[in-house]
């Protein structure tokens, strides 16, 4: 998988990400991973599980296991969102 993180990390814009995603993943399987980051950001927020789960039209133990990861993982999500908070200050 390091190859492939190797790819990621030289794409340049939001284009370029958006290209390598289309060709990379199906259509689905970009909306699956798109939700997945909304619930990740809303859950930063503090917004409560239930609220997440009916915005999104997710149940709430797909927003527990998103959680999860937020808070018990290995500090992926936390570290890009913090930096989108800062970068948006």
């Amino acid at each position: 998988m390091s190859d492939l993180y190797q790819a990621i990390l030289k794409l340049k814009t939001p284009a370029e990400v958006a290209a390598f995603w289309r060709d990379l993943l199906t259509l689905k399987e970009i909306k699956t991973f798109a939700k997945r980051w909304e619930m990740a950001k809303l859950l930063y927020q503090g917004m409560p599980y239930a609220a997440i789960a009916k915005k999104l039209k997710v149940s709430t133990t797909t927003v527990t296991r998103t959680a999860f990861w937020l808070h018990h993982g290995r500090g992926g999500y936390r570290l890009v969102l913090s930096r989108l908070t800062k970068a948006n200050s």
